[in-house]
């Protein structure tokens, strides 16, 4: 006789009760997001939001379990756009215009090689010294691509990329796009949550923690950095796949020193901590790049202030708050569990 919670069915319902009433409300408003937004609001805010939290989400499950902050999260996001541009069809000579289910399975993998290289190379370093390497390698990938005009096209980089039309849905069509990218960035969602929670999830934090006792253990310091790096890849692929479809263009300012920061930007100002953090980060990133701009030109500033503000913001996070707006929501939920308790005890005869 099995015991309580060891069924599939009781694990199942423990979960379901888990999961707290405002998740359920926000992903009910999610699925039923096309029925009240328009096209602008699917792709250009609730879209590039998944797919930025997406290529977020990478980068927190390596700093927030794994201890180390890359900034080449994009670079491999980039590295499996790029390969979708030359494996798949993209209007250009150089590509090799092959079925879906070839081209997008071998871009990820390109990029998951390409993750563990940067792993293999970073993972001997810690903090500032991970940070530059990381960041010298997202440098020198903008230039390879920049300057190399028989593969990459240079600067044009590739400009007529459509998603495939698999199961015959069109998936660059604004509907079916807005629910593959809610897709994937709640399945990568449940899959960092889920190998958190595994052995190597474990082990990875306890090597966060204390690298030397770790190794003292048993545990293979070097080997499970890596693997965090692939995973970390894959995750970034999906969402690489995901852009250059998007913008159905890829080039080197893809991948340029300014959209590794906003990676960084977005992971932090959301959260390192949980999962759900880049996509919190992701959310309000978009919104402000959408719409500052148009209260700027209101105010007569340039749209240039943009930049400014999200340093300002990013600076006050922080300052006020290193976990990002989950910290802000956690300080806040335990003042009102606080002022809550001491009015209790105060009312109590």
């Amino acid at each position: 006789m099995s015991t309580t919670g060891n069924t599939p069915t009781e694990r199942l319902e423990a979960w379901f009760k888990s999961v707290h009433p405002a998740a359920w409300c926000v992903g009910a408003a999610l699925v039923l997001a096309p029925t009240y937004s328009s096209d602008f609001i699917l792709t250009q805010i609730f879209c590039w939001a998944f797919i930025l939290g997406t290529i977020g989400l990478s980068l927190m499950f390596l700093a927030g379990y794994g201890g180390m902050v890359s900034l080449a999260q994009m670079t491999t996001a980039g590295a499996a756009g790029y390969a979708v541009a030359l494996l798949g069809p993209s209007g250009s000579a150089v590509s090799l215009a092959l079925s879906a289910w070839i081209y997008i399975p071998l871009s990820i993998i390109c990029a998951m090689v390409l993750g563990m290289v940067v792993g293999a190379v970073s993972v001997r370093t810690q903090g500032i010294y991970t940070v530059m390497i990381t960041l010298a390698i997202s440098a020198a990938f903008f230039y390879f691509t920049s300057q190399n005009q028989e593969v990459f096209n240079g600067s044009r980089g590739f400009n007529a990329i459509t998603a495939p039309k698999v199961f015959g849905v069109d998936w660059q069509s604004s509907i079916p796009f807005y629910y593959l990218s809610l897709c994937i960035a709640f399945l990568t969602f449940l899959l960092v949550t889920y190998v958190s929670r595994t052995p190597f999830g474990l082990a990875l934090q306890g090597i966060r923690d204390n690298p030397r006792r770790m190794g003292s253990l048993g545990f293979n310091v070097t080997a499970h950095r890596v693997l965090a790096y692939a995973m970390s890849a894959f995750i970034a692929a999906l969402g690489g796949v995901l852009l250059v479809w998007f913008n159905r263009q890829i080039s080197p300012g893809t991948v340029a020193i300014g959209p590794a920061i906003d990676i960084l930007v977005v992971a932090v100002v959301g959260g390192l901590t949980l999962p759900i953090g880049p996509f919190i980060g992701a959310f309000i990133f978009v919104l402000l790049r959408t719409f500052a701009l148009d209260i700027f030109q209101a105010f007569g500033f340039t749209s240039m202030r943009f930049n400014l503000l999200v340093g300002l913001g990013f600076l006050a996070i922080v300052m006020f708050s290193p976990d990002g707006v989950l910290g802000l929501w956690k300080r806040w939920r335990h003042l009102i569990d606080r002022r809550t308790l001491s009015g209790l005890q105060e009312t109590k005869p």
